[in-house]
């Protein structure tokens, strides 16, 4: 049964990401009806998932209710759903238990992370989603409780190494929190090992970390690393990852590191969404399976489909492509509601224009970059501007409190307070048997079929 209950101009949004989250919040006061579909029920703050990681944060200090956040938007529903399907000529979105029409579509789902090959994603999680934070500090903490039991050196040795593979923005940030964390903060919990000879390997396939940054900005972030103790190797190619292992080729040489814990924070690649379009809509999709899209953010041969965010292949005036970061999304998924929104009331918009508001990446306390083209910073401004930002964007008044209370503590006591092992679902156990592992997300990697039109 397909539903529809209002004769406004319907405007489906599919992600409650950055991108979905503004859009929706730009057509608070439009002559439309909006209905928010996620397959969770709350929006995360991206930008501080790896604090979540390392026991800085807790989820709930950088995650708001998607129904709060919109509850006074009175012509909007929140859906937590699942779209397995579209339809662009009946016009209609299949969730798992009904239909819905749309007159607009904007499909904000994001990104996923990218393996050269599918085992690699068991013995390596991403940080792309609360549940990945979550299963990353378990990974961590576990490392080190497991190293405290340990009393063979090598294998005392394998716990306390972690490999991170990919140095931009999320693996220097990262690598950093682990290095504090190892290095400072658990210094004194611990009766049996030294935290501070724990190993944080950071491998970057580039000839630079943060090659997005100009280069002696990556210079810099590479030198405060390194004076936190991460050993960081450029210009290597993983070829192997196991479950105690990292294989990585440099060169002609072929290296081995023993690790028990390895964190992917490399490559990633458009979210099973951009398949589907492309088999329902069309759509032309780019060497990292993004959807590219027209100057308006809709589909060339569907313009009332728009795709925005992460997910969205776009390509500015100057023939440069818009990165997948959190500021793009949100001015593309702003321009989008004002695009609809003039489009109903016959009134002309400009095209659309990103404004740079420069690249921030934080290494440790008093440590970070910031590439604003006009500005560039490095140490200990740079990191009091990447604060400021960061609490100003954070949605919820109580969150914004929360993390600067946190963060106020943490500076003056240098300690983590959300540093829990949590298994959902089971206490967690400690083994030391080599091929104990044990993994609690596996996210989905099945892509939804395509309606076939004219069969309805």
């Amino acid at each position: 049964m397909v539903l529809n209950h209002s004769d406004l101009h319907h405007v489906v949004i599919v992600g409650g990401g950055f991108g979905g989250l503004y859009a929706a919040q730009k057509l608070a006061k439009a002559p439309v009806r909006v209905t928010l579909i996620d397959k969770r029920n709350f929006h995360v703050f991206q930008p501080l998932l790896y604090q979540v990681a390392t026991g800085g944060l807790s989820p709930a200090d950088i995650s708001s209710p998607l129904r709060a956040l919109l509850s006074k938007n009175k012509n909007t529903e929140v859906l937590m759903a699942e779209v397995t399907n579209i339809d662009p000529q009946r016009q209609t979105v299949k969730l798992r238990y009904r239909e819905i029409e749309y007159d607009s579509l904007i499909l904000a789902t994001g990104v996923t992370h990218k393996y050269f090959t599918n085992d690699w994603e068991q013995n390596a999680p991403g940080l792309k989603t609360i549940e990945n934070a979550l299963e990353i500090r378990r990974r961590v903490f576990i490392a080190f409780e497991s190293a405290e039991k340990e009393s063979n050196p090598e294998k005392r040795k394998d716990w306390l190494t972690f490999v991170l593979v990919g140095g931009g923005p999320a693996g220097v940030e990262l690598a950093g929190a682990l290095a504090e964390l190892a290095h400072g903060t658990l210094k004194e919990d611990f009766r049996h090992i030294d935290t501070s000879q724990a190993q944080i390997i950071l491998l970057q396939s580039p000839d630079r970390i943060l090659p997005a940054y100009p280069p002696h900005l990556s210079g810099e972030a590479q030198t405060s690393l390194e004076k936190l103790g991460v050993t960081v190797k450029t210009g290597v190619r993983v070829t192997d990852i196991t479950s105690q292992s990292v294989t990585y080729r440099q060169g002609t040489t072929l290296e081995k590191i023993r690790t028990r814990t390895i964190l992917w924070t490399a490559g990633m690649k458009a979210s099973p969404m951009a398949n589907l379009l492309a088999q329902c809509a069309e759509a032309k999709l780019d060497s990292q399976g993004r959807v590219m899209v027209e100057p308006d953010f809709n589909l060339s041969k569907y313009p009332n489909i728009f795709v925005i965010g992460d997910l969205a292949h776009y390509t500015d005036a100057q023939g440069k492509t818009l990165p997948g970061t959190a500021p793009v999304a949100m001015q593309e998924g702003e321009y989008v509601a004002r695009f609809i929104r003039n489009g109903l009331q016959k009134r002309p918009l400009a095209p659309f224009k990103y404004v740079d508001w420069g690249n921030l990446a934080v290494i440790g306390k008093h440590k970070a970059v910031v590439d604003m083209g006009w500005l560039q910073l490095s140490g200990f401004l740079a990191w009091f501007v990447w604060l400021f930002i960061h609490v100003f964007y954070l949605l919820e008044f109580d969150n914004k409190l929360i993390v600067m209370i946190q963060w106020v503590w943490s500076y003056m006591t240098k300690t983590k307070g959300a540093r829990l092992i949590t298994t959902p679902g089971q206490n967690p156990e400690i083994k030391l048997e080599d091929e104990y592992e044990t993994v609690i997300y596996q996210p989905s990697s099945e892509v939804p079929h395509c309606l076939e039109v004219g069969n309805r």
